[in-house]
């Protein structure tokens, strides 16, 4: 005899088509390309010059990323509401059809 509800196992892994996911990957790229340029500029003993190239090579990269992607969901969203519009006209026409047919 079980006095408890049984759990289900708690999935921990980050999905990262959520926005969680979307800012985690942001992050963690600006923030490596960061830590290369920081890395690069010690080692040729320079200026941050690295540093902020790197940054914002990162932040360009990882926004481009996210507008690739927006981009390819859209035109997933627009192919399936065009099929489903394409679906209701003809159902539409068909009713119609149907409908002359039995009147004439």
């Amino acid at each position: 005899m079980k006095l408890l509800p049984h759990k289900p196992p708690v999935n921990t892994q980050v999905n990262t088509n959520e926005t969680l996911g979307h800012g985690a990957d942001a992050a963690i790229v600006v923030a490596l390309f960061f830590g290369l340029g920081w890395l690069l500029d010690h080692l040729f003993d320079t200026t941050p010059i690295f540093m902020i190239g790197m940054t914002i090579f990162g932040a360009i990269g990882v926004f481009v990323r996210f507008w690739y992607r927006y981009d390819e969901q859209m035109t997933e969203h627009e192919r399936i509401r065009d099929e489903k519009s394409t679906a209701q006209t003809a159902a539409q026409v068909a009713r119609r059809q149907s409908g002359m047919g039995k009147a004439g």
